[in-house]
């Protein structure tokens, strides 16, 4: 009998059927590299549907573990499995990008000890969690995860410098905006703005000294009529102005899951999807996932990746001496990726994908399927394959009819 490996990909935060590259192209792709890297197996390809990325993320992985275990089982039944159980005939590789991969993990760890590590770790008192560390896993998985494949997923957080690089060009381009807009005062009122200007200024009642005479800060009358606190442009123009500069400051890190287009819709999406991506910011949550997916790989084999982008030439070309010169340059130094890259415990298997034509990390976020936006798309395929074989070398790919007609 053939065994079939089932390739799922998972999009991630906000992510849709453009992820993968445009109508999926990089699935196809990468499905017909694979099948010829393994010609015993019959390699297949499934996208989960669009889902919402929103509210709690293990309602999330519980909605993906049940679509992912009809499909498992149609397949074993058109493949007239005996025990599929027991003896499965398909097993199955999860392939995330960004939140997706925190998916395909959550989902392996569920499915292997049926207690995921979501919700399930006091970050106050990790320690005194019984329930931090699900029991032993159990090589009766069904369906079989035989692996997680992520690219680019925040496995450990989101990398400072996305956060650091995005608020301060945010600080810059709103600080930019309200000198411009402010700047405008002088033209709302015509006349009276003028009379206004000439006008003596009452000394304040409070601390602060006056403004300076022409400051951006000066109140200006509105349509001819004087208030208290300043018409039109005035200053509370300049401090509504000011509160959007800090929300787009507050927001750098987080519009990483943005498309570019929807960076520019502001800070609605927050609430209703911070629920989803709150993980990223449980730090003993995050080591404890990855701890486990370590102990799969290390038990039952369970393969375990990350490939991360990192910034090449780009961001060289994008003003390299100015970053280095910058606060944030200072104190993270010139390496840029979209992840934490571990340092000293056991992660898996993380190999950088660098993108030389990517200006800063969100761009290589998101064009890393797409090879005209990223030069080094057919190194990331090359070490992605690479990955992925060297875990399917083993007795259940053996075992499999090597006669039967290639995929």
């Amino acid at each position: 009998m053939k065994k079939t490996l089932l390739l799922c990909f998972i999009h991630g935060f906000k992510g849709d059927e453009s992820t993968f590259g445009r109508n999926n192209a990089f699935i196809e792709h990468f499905r017909r590299l694979v099948a010829a890297d393994l010609p015993k197996l019959s390699v297949k390809a499934v996208v989960y549907p669009k889902y919402e990325t929103r509210g709690d993320l293990g309602e999330c992985v519980t909605r993906f573990s049940d679509w992912l275990l009809n499909t498992v089982i149609d397949l074993e039944v058109a493949a007239g499995t005996p025990s599929p159980t027991v003896d499965p005939s398909v097993r199955v590789i999860l392939v995330g990008h960004s939140m997706g991969g925190i998916v395909a993990a959550e989902t392996t760890i569920r499915i292997s000890s049926e207690q995921p590590i979501h919700n399930t770790v006091d970050e106050d008192s990790p320690t005194k969690s019984a329930a931090a560390m699900p029991p032993p896993p159990s090589a009766l998985m069904f369906p079989y995860i035989q692996g997680v494949l992520a690219f680019d997923t925040p496995f450990l957080g989101i990398s400072p410098g996305v956060v650091a690089h995005g608020a301060e060009t945010h600080y810059a381009a709103a600080s930019t905006a309200i000198a411009q807009l402010s700047g405008l005062t002088s033209l709302w009122g015509g006349a009276k703005a003028a009379q206004a200007a000439s006008a003596s200024a009452k000394p304040p009642a409070g601390a602060l000294p006056p403004a300076p005479r022409g400051s951006k800060d000066e109140d200006t009358p509105n349509n001819g009529k004087e208030t208290k606190v300043g018409g039109g442009w005035g200053k509370w123009g300049t401090f509504a102005l000011a509160a959007a500069g800090v929300g787009a400051v507050a927001a750098g890190g987080a519009a990483a899951y943005m498309n570019r287009e929807q960076i520019s819709q502001g800070l609605g999406w927050a609430t209703s999807h911070l629920e989803f991506v709150g993980c990223l910011g449980r730090k003993e949550e995050l080591r404890r996932r990855v701890a486990c997916m370590v102990r799969l790989n290390r038990e039952l084999g369970v393969g375990f990746g990350n490939v991360y982008t990192r910034l090449g030439q780009g961001a060289g070309a994008a003003g390299a001496a100015a970053v280095k010169a910058s606060v944030t340059g200072a104190v993270l130094g010139s390496e840029r990726t979209f992840c934490v890259v571990p340092q000293r415990e056991p992660a898996g298997e993380w190999r950088q994908a660098v993108n030389n034509k990517a200006t800063d990390e969100v761009g290589a976020h998101i064009s890393m399927f797409e090879p005209r936006e990223n030069p080094g798309f057919e190194y990331l395929v090359y070490d992605a394959r690479a990955m992925l074989a060297s875990w399917l070398r083993n007795e259940w790919y053996e075992s499999s009819s090597p006669d039967a007609k290639r995929a």
